[in-house]
């Protein structure tokens, strides 16, 4: 069930059986699915030497015969007018369609009817229309994800557009994986009522045929919930590695915008400047990553020290080799025509030091030596970015009251805490924001006026603070709308749990924090997962427990949460899962997306 070797299967499968040189076509969305899993050096080796937007060559007349285009799309009805411009005058030899997800038959008609030089080869569905960030976490990079919090009647248009997406993300996960799961969803949550219903619809009664694979011992699970059951984990800072570059500097597709940090040490120069542009951090291409995504920030900088003494020594090793070719830069070779004499006195040069096998060793790890100078670099700069922001804006005296709020009771300390940092003139104005919040979700129902006065202490001392933010956050995630038990205060397991855990105390203050999807998997390891809350869509029950389970939340997932299903995977349970969204949240994305569905509901209000 891992999907990033689907997705790499797929564009294999796609690129391995055309031979000559190629054009890779892409739009806005596949670009994301592509990138993610394949390197443009993997390109290479597969013949293609150029790769191109959808828009860029639909402008463009030139003509490029000599190469054979791939196109990898969504099947939009823009993208197949685009194609149909394309085939009316090709400018490539051969056209390979490929897309990303089910054709209607209009469209099959449309693309047929188009290609009157019969320069089309082949037209494929590939089934991923979604970013496989990690084995088991995917996301759709929704922009308008604000949606799922309006009510159908204040864009129905955009709201079936939303929907739409998610139905065709979640169906090509599914055909990936060649399964047809039961469907159950959040009872609570409308949005995830009718994504539920009509996935149901489209994989049983529509393309009943496509989703008919073979049985299994028992059917597959698809979960589909609300991000609104659980708004506290987007609203936490965060301290474990993958979790916490999103949050203090972004992670987009993997990749980080190493342009927001600003101006770069000086010994860190020795990388090109393209190379500190843009930086990936993949588990799939970094085997430090890998090792340490998942670790807390303290351990990361422990295992970043042992990797910088790994490399002085690799690079102490080619210290003479290095002062050899230092030596010949200043004979001032490089600009002879000739290079079969600068080789020369290479080699001559080498040989009256003695380096010569020293040289022979240095060329043939020079590849390894280099990637292993950037990996070093690319950890060192993250991490002392983000060490210089957690002490700029006091992020763990901030994360400690943070964490309280989540996970201890005890409403009279929490307000004077949450108080004292309103009051603190270095913490910024995003946590001022947030520790209200967290304040008012935890204790909306205790103490009313002591919450207007965060409040209004909120707005005298954050210019920025749009008004009633706060307010619209209770009214879309307050305890009235929420199914779970968020804070371990109803259920009297949870109750009993966060006692034990409070009197044997816990081994970091900054992580005690769990999502609530927690809760839901270990409900579903252990078949209490109440049909009540969660129900049925349909007459297609599940007959025993499990064996993989996909998890969609609509409104976006978090590294967290991510985290916490890779370490569930880890168990050993027998239940392998995966969770998917509509975007991967930071709490700056979170709250972009609650002040822009306040601003709709306020407008689409004073319309009425």
């Amino acid at each position: 069930m891992a999907l990033v070797t689907s997705v790499r299967d797929y564009i294999n499968r796609m690129l391995q059986d055309i031979s000559g040189m190629k054009v890779l076509i892409l739009d806005s969305e596949t670009v994301s699915n592509v990138s993610i899993v394949y390197s443009q050096s993997e390109l290479l080796q597969k013949e293609v030497f150029l790769v191109e937007m959808i828009d860029s060559i639909s402008a463009s007349n030139e003509s490029m015969s000599h190469l054979k285009a791939v196109y990898f799309v969504r099947p939009t009805s823009e993208n197949v007018q685009k194609l149909r411009h394309q085939l009316a005058n090709p400018r490539f030899g051969e056209y390979h369609l490929f897309f990303s997800n089910l054709l209607k038959d209009t469209q099959i008609h449309i693309l047929a009817d188009s290609d009157e030089q019969e320069v089309v080869q082949q037209v494929q569905e590939f089934y991923a229309d979604f970013v496989a960030g990690d084995p088991y976490h995917f996301t759709l990079n929704m922009a308008a994800n604000h949606l799922y919090m309006l009510p159908a009647v204040v864009d129905p248009s955009g709201l079936q557009r939303y929907s739409d997406r998610v139905v065709d993300g979640i169906a090509a996960v599914f055909l990936a994986l060649k399964r047809r799961p039961v469907i159950r969803y959040q009872r609570t949550s409308d949005t995830a009522k009718r994504i539920a219903q009509e996935t149901a619809k489209l994989m049983y009664q529509q393309e009943s045929g496509l989703f008919d694979f073979r049985r299994t011992e028992s059917s597959p699970l698809l979960l589909v919930i609300d991000r609104r059951d659980d708004p506290v984990t987007p609203l936490l800072n965060q301290w474990t590695y993958q979790a916490m570059v999103h949050e203090l500097i972004g992670l987009q597709d993997n990749k980080v915008d190493l342009r927001a940090i600003g101006s770069l040490p000086k010994d860190q120069q020795v990388v090109s400047l393209l190379q500190y542009r843009e930086v990936v951090l993949s588990s799939e291409q970094d085997a430090f990553f890998k090792s340490n995504m998942y670790e807390n920030f303290g351990d990361i900088g422990m295992n970043i020290k042992r990797m910088v003494d790994d490399f002085q020594q690799v690079a102490k090793s080619n210290q003479n080799i290095q002062t050899v070719g230092t030596n010949i830069a200043s004979l001032k070779l490089y600009s002879c025509k000739d290079v079969q004499l600068l080789v020369l006195v290479t080699v001559i040069i080498c040989e009256c030091f003695g380096f010569t096998e020293d040289m022979a060793r240095f060329v043939d790890n020079y590849p390894e030596y280099k990637k292993m100078q950037g990996n070093v670099s690319k950890h060192v700069t993250l991490v002392t970015e983000m060490s210089k922001l957690v002490e700029a804006r006091k992020l763990m005296l901030v994360s400690q009251t943070e964490q309280d709020l989540a996970c201890n009771g005890g409403q009279g300390a929490a307000y004077e805490a949450v108080t004292d940092l309103l009051n603190n003139e270095s913490v910024s104005d995003i946590d001022r924001l947030r520790l209200v919040m967290l304040y008012a979700l935890r204790y909306e129902k205790e103490n009313p006026v002591q919450l207007m006065q965060l409040f209004n202490k909120l707005a005298s001392r954050s210019p920025k603070y749009k008004q009633g933010l706060v307010q619209f956050l209770l009214k879309q995630a307050g305890v009235e709308k929420r199914t779970g038990d968020l804070f371990g205060n109803r259920d009297l397991l949870n109750i009993a749990r966060n006692m034990a855990r409070g009197l044997k105390g816990v081994e970091n203050v900054y992580t005690q924090h769990q999502p609530l999807l927690f809760q839901t998997m270990e409900s579903i390891t252990r078949g209490r997962l109440r049909d009540v809350d969660y129900p049925f869509v349909g007459d297609h029950f599940q007959q025993g427990r499990p064996q993989e389970v996909v998890i969609f939340m609509v409104g976006g997932t978090t590294y967290e949460e991510s985290r916490c299903v890779a370490l569930q995977n880890s168990t050993n349970s027998g239940i392998r899962f995966i969770l998917g969204g509509t975007a991967v949240l930071n709490s700056k994305r979170f709250l972009m997306d609650l002040e822009e569905a306040q601003r709709i509901s306020r407008s689409g209000s004073h319309m009425v």
